[in-house]
């Protein structure tokens, strides 16, 4: 059963949407978007070799937090972006964005960050009996254990990626601004409005952020955070013309799930 604070990230459940039709979908390529990974390493790692090498990769971003191996996703993202022949895009999402607020603020972000997963970093960093009291000096050890070249990396994520008339996002867009003009806040923490009013522009949003049961299209949108830190189910959206399939990881393997 789901406790209080997670049923309250979770969406309710949405049925498939037809009513615009997949055939309006018209990405330049054919891409992965991956959902929000959250320190799953293992699940990260099995999904991978499930999509085809030739792709471009999507990350929505929340990389770090609440999962035990939020320092090794890091590193591994970086050389996927770096080091090898994949085209790899990694977007920022709120928890990067509160992890780099407290290494810039510590005293300002400490509470929001360590309450919302940031301990279980701090423990993948190699800082799990460090004294928490002194914020500041837990935030230059944080920044010794994580590197500049890393931090580096981290800071310059962008907040969206477009490919055709498919955007991908961290957590939503204002469906009334053009994807351009969206304000930073609104790509790492949501719109009252995005699920609500539909786009004019005929763009489609993948997103992550937010937790649903099962990935889902719905007027023109595909959500894809399953929640993998706490169900075991970390999602790709496979997305081409036309298309939507669904590759998730479970407790026993790999599904795959036409929209």
């Amino acid at each position: 059963m789901l406790t209080g604070w997670i049923k309250r990230l979770v969406a309710p459940k949405a049925p498939s949407d037809q009513a615009v039709g997949l055939s309006a979908l018209a990405p330049a390529e054919k891409f992965y978007a991956i959902g929000d990974i959250h320190g799953r390493l293992d699940l990260l790692q099995r999904l991978l070799p499930e999509l085809e090498d030739d792709c471009t990769l999507v990350f929505v971003g929340d990389y770090i937090d609440r999962g035990e191996c939020s320092a090794q996703v890091l590193r591994q993202l970086r050389h996927l972006d770096y080091n090898t022949d994949r085209r790899t895009t990694c977007l920022k999402g709120n928890h990067e964005d509160m992890l780099l607020g407290f290494l810039d603020d510590p005293k300002k972000f400490e509470r929001v960050w360590l309450h919302n997963g940031g301990a279980q970093t701090l423990a993948s960093f190699g800082l799990a009996d460090i004294d928490l009291s002194e914020p500041e000096a837990v935030a230059s050890e944080l920044r010794k254990s994580m590197g500049e070249p890393l931090l580096e990396w981290l800071s310059d994520r962008p907040l969206t990626w477009t490919s055709g008339n498919t955007t991908v996002v961290h957590a939503a867009l204002d469906p009334s601004q053009a994807i351009d003009r969206q304000h930073e806040r609104t790509c790492l923490w949501g719109h009252p409005l995005f699920r609500k009013k539909q786009r004019k522009d005929q763009q489609w949003v993948v997103h992550g952020h937010t937790i649903v049961d099962q990935p889902h299209v719905e007027h023109s949108v595909i959500s894809i955070d399953t929640g993998a830190f706490v169900s075991d189910q970390l999602t790709a959206a496979e997305i081409s013309p036309g298309s939507v399939r669904f590759i998730s990881t479970t407790r026993t393997g790999i599904v795959r799930i036409p929209a």
